[in-house]
């Protein structure tokens, strides 16, 4: 049995934005952001060569807010990380949060992670991380030395090739995208096993958000 489990605090999205984050998805693939034949080069040199990059889309189930990542966690210290959480959240009252906007790291011309943003409520979410974050640093866990971003991870960039500027201006085209407001409520503590499928998670705990 594994000793450890690979950990991570996030915050579940409503079914309505998982809908509209799919929506978006499904828009970007229908418009050829796959792996497909392109020309390259010009003159008597011309030729098709395959295109080298693709999208590795998150599953709608797999969609979430993430906090903080934790790496490795020996089982015997989940309780301890589920407890900080808890007393991380405590300080935060619940808030809406707009989730609007396509873009990517590390920039649109160079994507590598295809992500949502967030309007409203996107300072509370930094907030709420610092709040977490200091919690587990509690128990020795590393803080991030730089600002937090809230974002929803929506796709992975896999390789390059000239079809990836197609992407930049379609993420471009959607940063006004909107996929609708949510009321965060509570702090989600799970486990990610890997798969060749892509990842399974497993909740461990869950936390609400408490006082102003």
């Amino acid at each position: 049995m594994k000793k450890t489990l690979r950990t991570f605090v996030a915050v579940e999205i409503s079914e309505a934005i998982c809908a509209r984050a799919t929506e978006l998805i499904a828009a970007l693939s229908e418009k050829g952001v796959r792996n497909r034949l392109c020309e390259a080069s010009e003159g008597p040199f011309r030729k098709t060569v395959p295109d080298t990059f693709f999208v590795k889309w998150v599953e709608p189930c797999n969609l979430h807010l993430t906090l903080k990542f934790l790496g490795e966690v020996h089982q015997r210290e989940i309780p301890r990380v589920c407890r900080a959480v808890e007393l991380g959240a405590a300080e935060v009252a619940p808030f809406p949060l707009d989730v609007r906007g396509a873009g990517a790291f590390p920039n649109a011309a160079r994507p590598r992670t295809v992500w949502l943003g967030a309007g409203e409520g996107a300072e509370q979410m930094v907030r709420l991380h610092d709040r977490v974050e200091a919690a587990l640093a509690e128990l020795g866990y590393r803080e991030e030395h730089r600002r937090f971003q809230v974002h929803l991870t929506i796709g992975r960039v896999r390789g390059g090739g000239p079809g990836i500027v197609e992407l930049g201006s379609l993420l471009e085209k959607h940063a006004d995208f909107s996929a609708g407001k949510m009321t965060v409520e509570r702090v989600t503590v799970f486990a990610s096993q890997l798969t060749p499928a892509g990842p399974i998670y497993e909740v461990l705990g869950s936390a609400r958000l408490g006082r102003s």
